[in-house]
């Protein structure tokens, strides 16, 4: 299975990702889902400046807040909208 590379991770209001790929796409993500099925992502609601602290992981494979939280970059790329780039 191939990866998707992240090369960005950037927090929207509403608790929306911005996400590069190595490949050029980008995609936009919606973590509110997220809130209810795992009980770690409701410190977005407790700590709204903890979602602004994402990050992408060493070698692109996920992003990640802290120990606790964090996604992979296949859930991100099945999962997330396709968007235009930046300009």
């Amino acid at each position: 299975m191939s990866h998707h590379q992240i090369i960005s991770a950037k927090a929207l209001p509403d608790l929306m990702l911005y996400i590069g790929f190595e490949n050029g796409v980008y995609k936009r993500y919606d973590v509110r889902p997220l809130l209810e099925r795992w009980e770690p992502f409701r410190a977005f609601i407790n700590t709204p400046k903890l979602f602004e602290q994402v990050r992408v992981d060493i070698g692109g494979y996920g992003i990640s807040w802290n120990d606790d939280l964090d996604l992979s970059s296949e859930e991100l790329w099945e999962n997330g909208e396709e968007v235009p780039a930046p300009s």
